[in-house]
């Protein structure tokens, strides 16, 4: 067993002797994830360096300072960026300055961000195009960063919305759930 193994062996340890019965249903829950290469040890890991380098030029910050998370809810979806550090002002500002931009781009049926990352339509999005009347966008700041509620109520939507998110969480190796969870509580929206 080698030494990350040896080190994520005691922290399961550590965690499971201060677990509950109804704890370890959360960990049976989590998805596997594989053991990341040395080249997806930092920022969104998985991407090429030339994603990486398209991603930050598009978003307008540093992905290794930053944590990205796609999430499928019954409702819609989000798409969440926090800064890493408490601290780094600079990344939270640039994270809601995009995540805004971008908030207000998908209202228009403007997808042009996305294909400049990945070099490609991601799926969903020319039905995501088609029924932007049935969408909602809502940008929301958070302490490190902010989120984009993606909401709709037309199934053809939200069939479109769940594509589009699983190519974001497969192609960034987030890591994300790929099954629907329940809709995020948004108080004061």
């Amino acid at each position: 067993m080698n030494s990350r193994g040896i080190r994520l062996g005691l922290a399961f340890v550590i965690a499971f002797a201060g677990t509950t019965a109804t704890n370890l249903v959360v960990f049976a829950q989590q998805p596997k994830r594989p053991e990341p290469s040395s080249s997806q040890m930092s920022g969104m890991p998985g991407m090429s360096e030339e994603m990486n380098k398209r991603g930050d030029h598009v978003m307008g910050f540093d992905h290794t300072k930053t944590t990205h998370h796609f999430r499928l809810l019954e409702n819609g979806g989000a798409i969440e960026v926090t800064a890493n550090s408490g601290a780094d002002a600079e990344s939270r500002d640039q994270i809601r300055m995009h995540l805004r931009h971008i908030a207000k781009m998908f209202a228009g049926g403007n997808f042009n961000a996305p294909m400049s990352v990945h070099e490609q339509t991601p799926p969903g999005v020319p039905t995501m195009k088609r029924l932007a009347s049935e969408i909602e966008y809502q940008f929301e700041e958070t302490e490190r960063g902010g989120i984009v509620h993606i909401t709709t109520k037309s199934g053809e939507a939200l069939q479109a919305i769940y594509e589009f998110l699983k190519f974001q969480i497969k192609e960034h190796q987030t890591g994300d759930l790929l099954e629907v969870q329940p809709s995020l509580v948004r108080p004061g929206l």
